[in-house]
């Protein structure tokens, strides 16, 4: 062999060599750099670098929609400890604009400054579903409020941080371990969809910290053992309601039912439906997923009009509103329409117009039926308007916080977890009269509203209440 190619082999040779001994290099380097950051991640519960978790007492404006500059500067006063200034400035903001949650609770907050409180934190999907946001926090502002101004929890204020989720269920685990970090947050209220909420009840379980929905009503979160609570009733509530309705009142037996599978609230209320319909003696006759690919609203309508349905069932999102509101259109009044309390939105209204008359919706609080009481006043002169279910339960997922932290004589969060599982707690709420069953579930029934043409309302069609008499 000559000289030539014996060099060339050794060349080739030391080529491989170089190459695999840096490949092992690159598969030390990722395989340390990955126990680094376990070891990091384990030892340093916050997240705050994987999402940007703000949780606020007023320092920050997490709603910049209608922000004044007194609101934002009051923001600033507020981080830097200077409450007079900051009082004197949401004052005026909300003198712009009242029906301002946010800039109420920082208000509340800043009259309190450094003295002595108890502290809850609610979370709210201000990035994706700012209204709803405001729902909730007009709820939690009013307590506040009504809680502060009659001298406090035993003389000792309620402070409120409120944290953006943006509806993410990672997030909102992230958040719920940050709330849990917090030693001054004794309780939280939230989330919005119940995906959210059951992904971080996990979270307040293991580190046995209470939360409490007004919003979410899948009955999954009834298999949680001792901290989730909520103050709007399940599915199986609403699922039962509506079933009953349709073969009592409208006298009907075929359904068919459109619903997300990628939603654990579409789900389960289309399951309690789809029981309790059986259950009556009906029939489910076709279910439509909007999560397949091949959905398209206007097949799957005729479908199910050529099934023989005589009721549409849609256990329907706000995030699957648009296919709603087509169906809606598609329908044209031809075929029955119930629905889950998710289209209980203005959007229905305004974008459903007269193809959405008629159509029954159960919701868990309506204002019409409690017009009398000092809740609603209240709220009439606090917001300049009518206000949602939304608003009513936080409400009273708040005053649920506030009764258990004046009957528990040692408020910890153990403490109150204890005196919220107690047979015989109880109070008066925006909704009536609140207990919980063992499960942490509210133990009420729904309200049916039907949507109906007012030339007085805002789109000339409006959400009116049901008689209890006729369902």
């Amino acid at each position: 062999m000559s000289q030539r190619k014996l060099i060339k082999i050794f060349m080739l040779f030391l080529c491989g060599l170089i190459l695999v001994s840096a490949i092992g290099l690159v598969v030390l380097w990722v395989s340390n750099k990955n126990q680094v950051n376990q070891v990091q991640s384990n030892n340093n519960p916050s997240i705050s670098e994987t999402f940007n978790i703000e949780i606020t007492q007023g320092e920050k404006v997490l709603i910049k929609e209608q922000a004044t500059d007194n609101k934002l500067a009051a923001a600033q006063d507020i981080a830097e400890k200077n409450y007079e200034s900051a009082i004197s400035k949401l004052t005026q903001s909300l003198q712009t604009y009242p029906n301002d949650p946010e800039a109420l609770i920082y208000l509340n907050n800043a009259q309190i400054g450094d003295n002595k409180s108890y502290s809850l934190a609610v979370a709210v999907p201000i990035g994706t579903n700012v209204n709803g946001a405001k729902e909730i926090l007009r709820g939690v502002a009013q307590a506040q409020q009504e809680i502060n101004q009659a001298g406090g929890i035993k003389n000792i204020p309620l402070k409120i941080f409120i944290a953006n989720d943006n509806n993410n269920p990672e997030m909102a685990k992230q958040l719920a371990q940050e709330f849990a970090n917090n030693s001054d947050i004794l309780g939280a209220i939230g989330h919005w969809s119940s995906d959210v909420t059951l992904a971080s009840a996990t979270i307040y379980q293991a580190e046995k910290l209470v939360v409490i929905s007004p919003i979410s009503t899948s009955v999954e979160l009834s298999s949680f053992d001792d901290y989730v609570f909520r103050t709007v009733p399940s599915d199986r509530f609403a699922g039962d309601t509506l079933s009953r309705y349709m073969m009592n009142q409208l006298r009907q037996q075929k359904a068919a039912i459109f619903f997300d599978s990628q939603s654990n609230y579409s789900q389960s209320l289309k399951d309690e439906f789809t029981k309790s319909l059986f259950s009556d003696g009906g029939e489910v006759i076709a279910e439509f997923d909007l999560s397949q690919p091949n959905f398209t609203p206007d097949n799957s309508w005729q479908q199910a009009k050529d099934k023989g349905a005589k009721v549409l069932m849609l256990a329907l999102t706000t995030n699957t509103l648009q296919s709603a509101l087509d169906l809606i259109k598609i329908n044209d009044q031809r075929l029955l329409l119930l629905a889950g309390d998710d289209l209980y939105n203005i959007e229905v209204l305004q974008k459903g117009g007269a193809d959405a008359v008629g159509m029954i919706v159960a919701i868990p609080w309506h204002i019409s039926a409690h017009q009398n009481e000092p809740f609603v006043e209240v709220s009439r002169r606090l917001w300049g308007g009518k206000i949602s279910w939304r608003t009513a339960l936080a409400y009273d997922a708040t005053l649920a916080f506030v009764t258990a932290l004046e009957q528990t004589p040692q408020p910890t969060r153990q403490n109150i977890q204890a005196t919220l599982s107690q047979a015989d707690f109880s109070f008066q709420g925006a909704s009536g009269s609140v207990n919980f069953l063992p499960s942490g579930d509210r133990n009420k029934a729904v309200q049916l509203v039907t949507i109906k043409a007012n030339n007085r309302a805002e789109f000339g069609y409006e959400f009116d209440v049901v008689p209890r008499n006729l369902w």
